[in-house]
Formats: structure tokens, C-alpha cells, sequence
């Protein structure tokens, strides 16, 4: 029988994450630490939203690119936030979710062989949707000395003359990193001295625990034009089901970007559509609560791994941290493995999100400060045991 399969398909490897979400599926009492989403409900005045379009009968089709509305409310917030104007007919594309809007946007801009420099780690979307677009990842490695920041002078040295697009995710999904003004500043001055273009991936934006605000590459000069913004609803609202994002960039780009997406999706849930009017209208309280309940749960472990003498550097955004292991002298997945094995407690190898997350963990602390509480005193338990054995 003639084989049914893309070769460029079976050849993408499945996300590392998976299998540490399904050994702890099986396993009662088990701790999850691994999942990368709040443990918050959608705030009521969102869900209400939902339910209202639902109770008038608003369940059909919206323009491809999706209501409105929503697309000029998208827009209002990133000038409310970055100063930055969009418009929201030609600029703006809603999604299914943050990581549609990831492929939509390398499928839209990418001819074969062209690369796309991919630092690491990070998101497991990146390479393989670079792949299926047909593109090159270049593997990017940050160091841990570097607070796992970009460096101008690491992204010079990754540039060729095939290259076309770097992917920027910061607040960093798993490391927590964030890029102040001034590390933007000097990135921008390489890319456009190299004319390529930004990827900026902004879903954990509204999670910064710094006292500098998030900025947004876009709203540097000369970047507006060479930046397409992927964001969403997931993370900072509390809206993961809802399967809700949006790009913003240059008309030329989301003109294609929204092609694609009409023959591939036809539009983002109508539902989730009038939900995400009310929360980026008046979720602000919401955020900022959420926000400081994470900052709460990230000073604990952070107080926590030094009492245990666990390196890690201080995370400021999303609602991870990347804790070192290299003194155990196990690779991460040996020592993930055998934590699940011994105390019960699910956390996702540093390599799950590239070969450099070896020597790492990804601990999230999107849960409750009560499970942490019984997860941290697993793994301080755990760390005791394998230092007496040395």
C-alpha cells in the first residue's frame, strides 16, 4: 500500500511536554507543575458576555478577519499600552488562538529555504511550524549567565544572507525572561541594519513583574513596518478554552495572513469573539489581580530554591521558572522522570523547549500557592535525598 504520510510531518518530532501530561494522568495523588495555563476561572462579566451573544442568537459566521468591533478594541488597547496605532480593517487579523496566528504568519511570509532564527529556549510551536512552512530554523541558544535574554550580539552572529525572520517571544515561555526597552533597542538597530523581520510573540505581555512595563519591539522606530505581533486572550485573562488571538502588522502581511486563514479556518468562535470585547474593554482589575497572585507565588518559589540552594535566576514575566539541576548529574528528563516516580510531582524537562534547556526544569506557577506548597516540600525532599546519595 502506498505509504498515506508527509514525510515533513513524521519527521516532526511530538511536543516533549506530552508525555510527562500523560504518565501523571494515570498516577493518583500526583501533582501537575507542568501545564502552562491559569488555574483562575474566566472572570464572570467575560463569561456573562459569552452567554448573553449566545442567549440573542449570535452564533453565526463573522467576517473572516473577524467582528469589528473586537478588531478596533485590539487596536485601542496596543495605543492605549505601546502608543502604537493599527488599523483595525487592514491591520488586524483575530485568531484561533495565539498559536494560529504563529503558522498563519511564517506560511504567509516564507519561501522555501528562507530561515527563520529561532532563540531557545522556548514555545515548542516555533520550529516545527517554521518547518511545515517550509523555512529553516536556526537554533539560537541563550545562556543562563544572560538571564536567557537576546543579545545583539548573539543575533548578529546567527544572520545570514537567507535569513528573513526572527522569532522574539518575551515574556519567555518556559524561562520567564523578559527584554527591557534597552534590550530592544539594540536588537532593533540589527534588524534593521539586516532588513528582516519580527515575529513578536506577546501572549504572556500582561504578566511582568518588573517595575519597568512590558514594551513592545512595535513601538521602537523603524520597527512598526518589520513587526508582526501575535497576542491572545489565554494567558492574561484567563481564557485558555476560548481559543482566542489576534496579529497585528502590516497591512501587505495580515492581507495574506487573513487569506489563509479564511481557507483554512474561515473564522475565529463568534462566542469567544464577544467574550474577548469584554475582557480587553474592562479586564484590567481581573489582570492586575491575576498578576499579583502569580507574583505571590513567584517570590515564594523563588525564597524556596534559595533556602533549598537550587539555582535560579529571578524570572520576571509569564508564570514560569527555570530552575538548575546540572549538580545531580542527570540529564532533565532523568531527573523529571524519577522526581514523578519518587514524590509524585509532574515538572517538564529544560529540553522539552530546546536542546539548551538541558540542566533545567520548567516549573509552572499557574496553581495554587497550596499545591505549590506540597510540590515544593516534594521536591526539597527529593533534592535532600539525591545529595545524600553523592
Amino acid at each position: 500500500m502506498r505509504n498515506p504520510l508527509s514525510d515533513k510531518i513524521v519527521e516532526i518530532k511530538p511536543s516533549g511536554i506530552r508525555k510527562f501530561f500523560d504518565i501523571v494522568s494515570e498516577m493518583k495523588d500526583a501533582i501537575s507543575l507542568g501545564v502552562g495555563e491559569p488555574d483562575f476561572d474566566t472572570p464572570w462579566h467575560i463569561r456573562d458576555e459569552g452567554i448573553y451573544s449566545l442567549e440573542k442568537g449570535k452564533t453565526f459566521y463573522t467576517s473572516n478577519a473577524g467582528l469589528k468591533e473586537l478588531r478596533q478594541e485590539i487596536c485601542n488597547y496596543y495605543y492605549r499600552k505601546q502608543g502604537v496605532s493599527y488599523n483595525p480593517i487592514t491591520e488586524t487579523l483575530v485568531t484561533v488562538g495565539g498559536s494560529e496566528g504563529i503558522d498563519m504568519c511564517l506560511r504567509s511570509m516564507l519561501n522555501p529555504g528562507e530561515e527563520v532564527i529561532i532563540p531557545t529556549p522556548c514555545y515548542v510551536s516555533y520550529e516545527p511550524c517554521t518547518v511545515m512552512a517550509g523555512g529553516v530554523p536556526v537554533i539560537l541558544p541563550l545562556k543562563n549567565e544572560n538571564q536567557f535574554r537576546l543579545t545583539a550580539e548573539e543575533l548578529e552572529s546567527a544572520i545570514t544572507d537567507k535569513t528573513k525572520i526572527l522569532i522574539l517571544a518575551f515574556p519567555n515561555n518556559p524561562t520567564g525572561a523578559i527584554m527591557d526597552k534597552e534590550d530592544l533597542e539594540a536588537i532593533a538597530e540589527v534588524i534593521i541594519k539586516h532588513d528582516i523581520f519580527v515575529l513578536s510573540d506577546e501572549i504572556y505581555s500582561e504578566l511582568t513583574y518588573s517595575e519597568k512595563p512590558h514594551v513592545s519591539i512595535c513601538s521602537l522606530p523603524g520597527m512598526r513596518e518589520r513587526t508582526i505581533v501575535i497576542n491572545g486572550f489565554s494567558k492574561a485573562y484567563a481564557m485558555t478554552g476560548w481559543r482566542l488571538g489576534y496579529a497585528l502588522g502590516p497591512a501587505e502581511i495580515i492581507k495574506q495572513m487573513t487569506k489563509l486563514h479564511q481557507f483554512a479556518i474561515m473564522c475565529a468562535p463568534t462566542t469567544s469573539q464577544y467574550a474577548a470585547v469584554e475582557a480587553i474593554k474592562n479586564g484590567d482589575e481581573d489582570v492586575a489581580e491575576m498578576r499579583e497572585a502569580y507574583n505571590q507565588r513567584r517570590r515564594y518559589l523563588m525564597h524556596e530554591f534559595e533556602e533549598m540552594g537550587l539555582p535560579c535566576f529571578e524570572p520576571f514575566g509569564a508564570f514560569y521558572v527555570f530552575p538548575c539541576i546540572k549538580e545531580f548529574g542527570m540529564t532533565s528528563e532523568e531527573f523529571a522522570l524519577k522526581f514523578l516516580e519518587d514524590e509524585k510531582v509532574a515538572v517538564v524537562p529544560g529540553t522539552a523547549f530546546g536542546d539548551c534547556g538541558e540542566g533545567f526544569l520548567r516549573i509552572s506557577y499557574a496553581y495554587s500557592i497550596d499545591d505549590l506548597k506540597v510540590a515544593i516540600g516534594r521536591l526539597k525532599n527529593f533534592v535532600e535525598k539525591l545529595r545524600e546519595a553523592k
